[in-house]
């Protein structure tokens, strides 16, 4: 009998190795997960539009092109998703992270907001409707562990 292999969004913050220690994280403790994003090259997901449609007329209808192709990939992924982590970094403010945690949320779909307790108060909403809320990456290898395997680590 085959073991399911959980679909994991990755949403936010793109500065930091919050993805790699998920990842292998995930990889050490053996979890039957695949990791999906967006497109974290900042230049590619703002450029896309315009490079494979043409230039644009000015710098809103170039945001335009590039969130509408973005769109079907992050769609995509969040819907067919099994969960999603949604991380917010302290550097800069993250508005498609909560947009996709609102989407996660209206979806029906179990997320773990993931950020330091300086910003708890202005992601209040956003934790507010999430399953979870982590400080660190560890910790939400820990909740997939627990999650996918019912084994809880106390360590």
């Amino acid at each position: 009998m085959s073991q399911k292999i959980w679909s994991i969004y990755l949403s936010g913050e793109i500065h930091s190795d919050w993805r790699e220690r998920l990842i292998d994280g995930s990889a050490k403790e053996g979890l039957p997960v695949e990791f999906v994003s967006p497109v974290t090259v900042h230049d590619d997901s703002d450029d896309c539009g315009v490079a494979i449609l043409g230039e644009a007329p000015n710098d809103f209808w170039k945001d335009q092109m590039g969130t509408r192709v973005n769109a079907i990939r992050t769609r995509n992924l969040i819907q067919n998703c099994d969960m999603g982590v949604v991380r917010f970094g302290d550097k800069y403010k993250q508005w498609n992270a909560a947009f996709d945690a609102g989407y996660l949320a209206a979806l029906g779909k179990p997320y773990v907001t993931l950020h330091s307790p300086d910003i708890n108060h202005p992601l209040k909403e956003v934790d507010g409707a999430a399953n979870a809320v982590a400080e660190t990456p560890e910790q939400v290898v820990k909740i997939l562990k627990y999650v996918i395997t019912g084994e809880l680590d106390r360590g």
